[in-house]
């Protein structure tokens, strides 16, 4: 690859890592899927809270050259798949066209399991109604050839975008891109926007956690879709200023009973007290919304969209200190806020939460001192005469009930509380990472820093070979495989490099930062979350995940200053 490699160089790049298992075929607002099957491959839908296996399209698409020999898949780039002498590709967004060899021909496996062959003479074009039944047509001569140039010319242009990054990190960099153009969904109902998901892998739908760390990684090369995605996320904020848990084609999560069945069957089997409860309990995501949108605004100025998004934090940022007579979040009134839900912290597996909820929790507390300041200055930039004066009061105060309620002096920790059932609460042990993201704190005091510090380096606790576990590997609910529960996260490593340069630790917060571009590569890619002693994707994560992959181009950015 050159020293600045071209949008086609790029392509080439990612098609690399596109091997149809952990990386499907699919473009940029297409709802179809393409993944290995055998010698052939096999279609899916991607649809919001359904399974793979519940969206089938095709089970099995073959191809035979004219001797009806196999023809297996031999090469995947983001344009097109070849099976030799025969390719694969896109003919807009619901409908797939094959080409090439006109001896050649396609045996189309259904899920109820009928099978037809098809010549491709001059080529077919298969279409995917919304119910996911196909009809296939002949194609005119050259029809087929427009759609591969199409859509590779639609690629070029989205990796045009993709940041130039260090020569070691540019091929890990091009997957990542792709994998965030390749995770753009259109959301019909709100007119077409463009939300760049999780994972069109089963988690179809714009988390607003999510949506926070895809921004600050697209910025790089699209802040325009940077800020659709901030947009989104803020569109509907619940009457009290609650922002939703999630924004997707059917509607928004916002309050327990919200959730699908799905979710409260995962979580009657886990014994959660939140299953079924007799009140709604509201479900959104950490407040990292004014630093999200600080990151984007940093890259390209928008003064009026900034003013307006604010309004809308600000009111979530109340939304979090108001008492349960307002819903709000600060559910026993001390000026503490809790969470409600696991779902609203976004470690919903943590062992933080294995005990009676609401929780009380140090990086909540962080995130809210944090976001108060970030408020604040934002305001006094885009909001003239708001009065900034409130914001810094309220962080102080927080910040004195961080060390006065959840700072263990004789451990030198920091602890998570459950409900109060007496002056403190009960007392969560687990030493995960929540612990830690105290260290984002501006003047947090020193001993309490120098602790988190040292757990930081500690090699039984933090210090691992492949990174930052999420929960200490000396702790008994250390788990390497668990999502939440000991694995890498790459969000909760870049939050906490952050931190370490806030505590004047540049050097260590670089050291991290390299740590983890290099798990990235070392795992085979930007998965949801990696085994802390092998390096390697955990074995029920899922792969091609956007905030792993948009917070890897965070990193490779910053890193290659």
């Amino acid at each position: 690859m050159s020293d600045t490699p071209s949008a086609a160089e790029l392509a080439l790049a990612a098609g690399g890592h596109l091997d149809l298992v952990t990386a499907p075929f699919t473009m940029p607002r297409s709802r179809l899927l393409v993944f290995r099957e055998g010698d052939g491959v096999r279609v899916h839908t991607s649809e919001y809270e359904r399974r793979l296996d519940q969206c089938r399209v095709l089970d099995g698409l073959l191809v035979h050259d004219g001797a009806g020999r196999v023809l297996p898949v031999v090469d995947v780039q983001p344009h097109r798949i070849s099976f030799g002498s025969v390719t694969l590709a896109f003919d807009g967004l619901r409908a797939l066209s094959i080409g090439g060899d006109p001896s050649a021909s396609v045996l189309l496996t259904l899920p109820d399991g009928t099978e037809s062959r098809h010549e491709i003479g001059s080529g077919l074009r298969i279409d995917v109604a919304a119910d996911r039944t196909v009809a296939v047509a002949t194609q005119a001569d050259g029809a087929h050839r427009d759609a591969v140039a199409a859509l590779r010319a639609l690629w070029e242009e989205w990796f045009d975008r993709c940041p130039r990054v260090r020569e070691d990190l540019q091929d890990m960099a091009a997957f990542c891109w792709w994998v965030l153009g390749a995770n753009i969904v259109e959301l019909p109902a709100l007119e077409g926007a463009r939300a760049i998901v999780p994972s069109k892998i089963g988690y179809v739908g714009l988390w607003q956690w999510d949506a926070y760390f895809i921004a600050v990684g697209l910025r790089h090369g699209d802040p325009e879709l940077a800020r659709e995605q901030l947009e989104l996320a803020f569109r509907f904020p619940r009457a009290n200023g609650q922002l939703p848990d999630v924004v997707h084609e059917q509607g928004v999560l916002a309050t327990s009973d919200d959730l699908p069945e799905s979710d409260r069957a995962t979580l009657r089997r886990a014994g959660s007290q939140v299953a079924d409860p007799t009140a709604p309990v509201p479900l959104t995501k950490p407040p990292l919304a004014a630093w999200a949108l600080r990151k984007v605004l940093e890259v390209e100025d928008a003064p009026e969209w900034a003013a307006d998004q604010l309004e809308r934090v600000i009111r979530s940022q109340d939304w979090w200190f108001a008492g349960p007579e307002q819903n709000g979040s600060d559910l026993d009134g001390d000026g503490l806020p809790e969470y409600g839900h696991p779902y609203s912290s976004g470690l919903d597996d943590s062992p933080v939460f294995d005990g009676p909820i609401p929780t009380t929790a140090p990086d909540l507390a962080a995130y809210l001192v944090q976001q108060d300041r970030e408020i604040a200055a934002l305001a006094a930039r885009y909001l003239p005469g708001h009065d900034i004066a409130p914001h810094f009061a309220r962080a102080d105060r927080t910040v004195a009930l961080l060390m006065e309620k959840l700072w263990d002096p004789a451990e030198r920790r920091f602890i998570a509380r459950g409900p109060v059932s007496d002056r403190d609460g009960v007392r969560i042990a687990s030493d995960t990472v929540v612990g830690l993201m105290p260290l984002r704190v501006e003047g947090l005091p020193q001993d309490a820093r120098a602790a988190l510090l040292a757990a930081i380096d500690d090699p039984e606790r933090y210090a691992l070979e492949w990174g930052l576990p999420t929960v200490s590997a000396s702790d008994p609910d250390f788990s390497p495989e668990r999502m939440w529960r000991g694995p890498i996260w790459i969000n909760t490593s870049a939050l906490i490099a952050e931190g370490l340069d806030e505590a004047g630790r540049p050097e260590r917060a670089r050291e991290l930062r390299e740590q983890t571009v290099r798990l990235v590569i070392h795992g085979g890619g930007p998965h949801e979350y990696f085994n802390p002693r092998t390096g390697l994707k955990a074995e029920r994560a899922t792969t091609a995940f956007g905030w792993s992959a948009a917070l890897f181009l965070d990193l490779a950015v910053t890193l290659s200053r």
